[in-house]
This record gives C-alpha cells, sequence and structure tokens, in this order.
C-alpha cells in the first residue's frame, strides 16, 4: 500500500527516488544505462568507466555548453558511489588494486522505469490476459492431488489436441496474425529484461547476508559451535528459501545444453518471422539466454568469493582466539617463573588424601 508516511520515507532514504531527483538526473540515467544495462556489462573497472564518462561529457558539453557540467569524470562516479546516493556499487575484486563498479538494483529499477515512460505504438492486452489464465491453470493443475481430477484435465487436453490435429489434416489451419505475433514478442522481450535485473537483486541479498554474518561473527561472545550453527543454518534458509529454490530451478534450466539449444532455436525462429522484422525493439534479444547465463555466472561466483571470505574470515578470528590463549598461557609462565623462588612456608603440597575415595552404589547393603 502507498501511504503518505511509506512515500516520504521512500523520498528520502531510496537510491531510486534520489536518482529521480538529482540535479544531473538526465545524465546520469542516460550514462549509467548506456553503459552497463544496454551492453549487459556486470561489472567495469574505473579505468574504462572514467573513459567512457569523459567522452560523455567532452559531446554534451560540446551540445550544451561548457559550463553545464563542470566536474570531471572521476568526481562524478565518486559521488554516484558514496552511500547516501547508493547508484553505484564500488568495490575493489579479489587480487585487484584498482576500483570496479557496478549498478545497484535501485538504479536498475530507476532506469527500468524510465524507460517505461517511452510511449509505446503498440499496446498488447492479449498475450498478458492468456498468460494470466496459462499461470492460474499451472498452479491450480499443479497444486491438485487427486488423481482422477489431474487424469481427467489431461484427457481434457487430450481431446483438444486431437481436435487440433484432425482439422489440420482436413486442411484447416489456423495461423496466429502480425497483431498476434507483435504483442507476444513485446511481452517475451520485457520478460527477458526484468529477468537481467533480477540478478542484481539476487547479489545484493546473498551481499547484504554476508555483511550481516560478518558483524555477527565480530560481535559473538558464546560457544563457536552455536555460531556456526546459526550461520549455516542461514545459509541453507536463503538456498531454501522462495528466491534461493526459484533461482536454483533457473540455472539448472538454463544450463541444461538441451534448454539452451531449443532456446536458440526458437528465437532464430522467431526473428526469422516477418511480422518481427519490422518492429524496432531491442535486437540484443536474440541471444538474451547467452546474456542470462553471462549475469547467472557472475552471481554464482559472487556467492562461491563470499563464502571464501566468510571462510578465511572464519578462520582469521580462530587464529585470533588460539593467539589469545597463547598469550594468556605466556603469561602464567612468566609468572610461575617469577615465583619459583618465593615458596610459601611449610608443606603447602600436601593433600588429604593420595586418592579419591570411591563408594559404589552396590556395595551399599539392604
Amino acid at each position: 500500500m502507498l501511504h503518505y508516511p511509506t512515500l516520504n520515507l521512500l523520498r528520502k532514504t531510496h537510491p531510486a527516488w534520489r536518482l529521480l531527483m538529482a540535479d544531473h538526473a538526465p545524465l546520469i540515467a542516460g550514462f549509467l544505462d548506456g553503459a552497463f544495462i544496454q551492453p549487459n556489462v556486470r561489472v567495469m573497472s574505473q579505468a574504462d568507466l572514467v573513459s567512457k564518462l569523459e567522452d560523455t561529457l567532452f559531446h554534451l558539453r560540446e551540445s550544451e555548453g561548457e559550463d553545464v557540467f563542470p566536474g570531471s569524470g572521476q568526481a562524478y562516479l565518486d559521488e554516484w558511489a558514496q552511500n547516501e546516493k547508493g547508484w553505484l556499487r564500488k568495490f575493489y575484486p579479489p587480487s585487484s588494486d584498482e576500483p570496479h563498479y557496478d549498478l545497484t538494483p535501485a538504479t536498475e529499477k530507476a532506469l527500468s522505469w524510465l524507460d517505461s515512460l517511452n510511449e509505446r505504438t503498440f499496446v498488447g492486452t492479449e498475450s498478458r490476459l492468456l498468460a494470466v489464465f496459462d499461470l492460474l491453470k499451472q498452479m491450480v493443475a499443479g497444486a491438485e492431488t487427486n488423481k482422477e481430477v489431474r487424469i481427467a484435465e489431461l484427457e481434457k487436453r487430450k481431446a483438444d489436441i486431437d481436435a487440433e490435429i484432425a482439422a489440420i489434416q482436413a486442411g484447416v489451419v489456423k495461423v496466429m496474425d502480425n497483431t498476434a505475433i507483435k504483442e507476444r514478442f513485446l511481452l517475451v522481450s520485457s520478460t527477458a529484461k526484468e529477468l537481467l535485473g533480477d540478478f542484481r537483486t539476487v547479489e545484493q541479498n546473498f551481499r547484504e547476508l554476508d555483511r550481516q554474518v560478518r558483524e555477527r561473527v565480530s560481535t559473538w561472545e558464546g560457544r563457536k559451535g552455536e555460531l556456526l550453527e546459526q550461520i549455516f543454518g542461514e545459509r541453507d534458509a536463503i538456498a531454501d528459501s522462495d528466491q534461493g529454490k526459484s533461482f536454483r530451478a533457473f540455472w539448472d534450466f538454463l544450463m541444461s545444453p538441451q534448454s539452451q539449444d531449443e532456446l536458440t532455436e526458437l528465437l532464430d525462429q522467431v526473428f526469422a518471422m516477418d511480422a518481427i522484422a519490422g518492429l524496432t525493439g531491442d535486437r540484443r534479444l536474440k541471444r538474451i539466454h547467452f546474456d542470462w547465463l553471462e549475469a547467472g555466472e557472475h552471481t554464482q561466483r559472487t556467492v562461491a568469493k563470499l563464502s571464501q571470505q566468510l571462510r578465511r574470515y572464519l578462520d582469521d578470528q580462530a587464529y585470533l582466539e588460539n593467539k589469545r590463549i597463547m598469550q594468556l598461557l605466556d603469561g602464567i609462565a612468566v609468572r610461575s617463573l617469577a615465583v619459583k623462588d618465593l615458596l610459601p612456608p611449610g608443606n603447602f603440597m600436601a593433600i588429604d588424601e593420595p586418592a579419591p575415595t570411591i563408594h559404589m552404589p552396590m556395595e551399599r547393603p539392604l
């Protein structure tokens, strides 16, 4: 629900809203979209990104005036990566001393919304309605436990398929018109782009989990076994969550060679249609499944690196604890050596009995 307090808080704190309210919002959105979204670039080094931004600023100063953007490319990137802005994520990859940049999920949401503001000459409704019906049927059929009901539904679908086969054999072939093809193509295109944006959100969620775990390790005062149980329990909870299961199912399907070949063949057939040839949409959709693979691999590598860093972090914590124990033992040894010649008088080593007295329960008489 969009209530006033919620919207007022989002206006003050959400990076996407801050981007839309920024003085140089057209520069920020246009440059970041051209640098990351359009070529599907997940990470870019600081030198490459500064070079691209300097070229953009040079052309804008020629067309808009010398004073329109007085700052340098590096200064703008540093500003956009600040925590109070939150439009870029600045980080150092492993084994690299050069900063790298990536979009934040909030920035990608803002860019997607701005792109939706462009006037569309064609808005398809039939394909969306059919997609809704198809999803509802899948949910109802997939949740049905009655065998007779499921068999009846399959028999109905079988009868529809047999009727369609008979009609084709009789010479009645229903062909989808160009309008229906176009609107389904546009629906596929928008959904495919949204999938690419979801990967950054998944990465951000895993990074947030990693940060919370590190904070918990730093402030933990209980037993290490309990800490590790909670940490790995949360890792399993993330993997077994709805998001984790969905991403794993998506990745398993996409990694199947049969699925990749089928997607390639379907996209080739679709782009060979006359109705699609007239569209001026994003032709990069033809290789969108390769973009999915690249983005998914980057997400998988990010999760693997976070796990490795967490393991090293825990190893460091164990090393520090062991070092502290050795320091305490060394301190005890030093103090013992300091008082070894100052023995107390008398027989201070004497004990009452040389061995403990043990009474077994079966030794007692009835």
